[in-house]
């Protein structure tokens, strides 16, 4: 059975590889040029207690490539809709996409079919909060490329990244990892003055961003843009009231490290190719089965944070609808 397993993963690796940038070698350090909006730092969106359940609940994952359902080679259309209608049953609090929404960025008709595919989102009023990410900047200039993102996310209009208070104890921050993140920059600067100025009730702090900071070895190299984000952290994860928790996609699959006191989390199983994942040790997350269809459920109750990964089994079926919780780990909030 794990030889079938693995023999599977690969022949899935065989056929995306010519789909996948980091096959052909290090991507570009920016291939974007950095964002130059002005965002305040006093102005975070924000969903009040009252407007919450209870439990909170809110799901992460990423890399769905919309686009038409007859290309079925950049993605898989009938586990993508199975996410979708899924992520939907779970009624969250709050969606966070990992980018790579659309397949191309200046593809209009790509963004008109994730608008087709995901009607019950808006029919339920889910609130979305998505990140940029490469596939964003795919077939377009940068300016045409945010005009349809905004087009496609009005109410995240002239930003490129954000903060997003949900509740009192949960803050969330959506980062464009295709800017810079080094220190001094505008991001950086930013993100610096948010999470200085956190107020004293937040107990979990969730970072989004597309490209990896933490990920497995192999064909992926994790760029020193997202590397200068984990020396960050580390520096103020020890200090700071709040848990932190890193939560990217770029890789097809998902995986899952623990650093210097911070939940790294890789969700890329949106719909897009699967990548298999060479999982190093460092990767708390050892099941063999491939692919990772996926998405991240969270629950927070009280000072408690459980996360689910759930997992899509019968993925090459016509209508997939089988699905199996994979990976489980709570978190606590820092003693007061």
């Amino acid at each position: 059975m794990m030889l079938k397993k693995s023999l599977t993963g690969l022949l899935w690796f065989l056929f995306a590889l010519p789909l996948h940038g980091y096959a052909s070698g290090p991507q570009p350090e920016h291939a974007v040029p950095p964002a130059t909006p002005s965002i305040p730092a006093a102005d975070p969106l924000s969903v009040p207690d009252a407007e919450l359940g209870n439990p909170l609940v809110f799901v992460i994952y990423g890399d769905m490539r919309f686009t038409d359902p007859s290309e079925t080679g950049a993605a898989a259309p009938a586990p993508r809709r199975a996410l979708v209608a899924k992520v939907a049953s779970e009624h969250p609090d709050a969606l966070f996409l990992t980018g790579d929404v659309p397949w191309h960025g200046g593809d209009t008709a790509d963004y008109r079919e994730f608008d087709q595919e995901t009607t019950l989102w808006r029919e339920q009023h889910l609130r979305v909060y998505p990140v940029l990410g490469n596939h964003e900047f795919s077939g377009c200039e940068v300016a045409e490329c945010l005009e349809n993102w905004w087009q496609a996310f009005p109410e995240f209009r002239d930003r490129r990244w954000y903060s997003v208070a949900v509740g009192a104890k949960l803050r969330a921050f959506a980062l464009d990892s295709n800017s810079s993140l080094l220190p001094g920059s505008e991001q950086r600067q930013w993100l610096e003055r948010q999470i200085d100025t956190l107020p004293s009730d937040v107990r979990f702090v969730v970072i989004t961003l597309h490209h990896p900071p933490v990920a497995d070895k192999g064909f992926l190299i994790v760029r020193s843009n997202e590397r200068t984000l984990v020396r960050y952290l580390k520096t103020i994860a020890s200090r700071s009231p709040a848990r932190f928790i890193v939560c990217s996609g770029h890789v097809h699959n998902y995986e899952r490290f623990e650093r210097d006191k911070v939940v790294y989390l890789v969700s890329g199983g949106g719909g897009a190719k699967p990548f298999p994942a060479l999982r190093g040790r460092a990767d708390r997350y050892r099941d063999p089965g491939f692919p990772n269809f996926h998405y991240i459920r969270f629950e927070l109750q009280g000072e408690h944070l459980t996360a689910e990964m759930i997992r899509l089994e019968d993925y090459d079926k016509p209508s997939p609808n089988m699905w199996a919780t994979k990976d489980r780990f709570e978190l606590w909030a820092k003693a007061r």
